[in-house]
């Protein structure tokens, strides 16, 4: 599938964000902190498909 730049940023945002938060909830596991950089990392990923499957039916280059 061709994408856009800007769906290509958009994913690219989102996975560097998605990334330090399961890096940080790595380093404090166990910890209060740890356990919710793990559930935003999950919530992140959730709002990164929504994001993007809305681009992609909005979009004329990409869809």
């Amino acid at each position: 599938m061709k994408t856009c730049r800007r769906f290509d940023s958009v994913r690219a945002e989102f996975e560097r964000e998605i990334s330090f938060m399961l890096a940080h909830s790595q380093r404090y596991e166990g910890r209060p902190s740890g356990k919710s950089s793990a559930k935003r990392a999950t919530s992140a990923k959730q709002q990164m498909a929504r994001a993007l499957s809305t681009h992609v039916g909005r979009c004329i280059e990409c869809g």
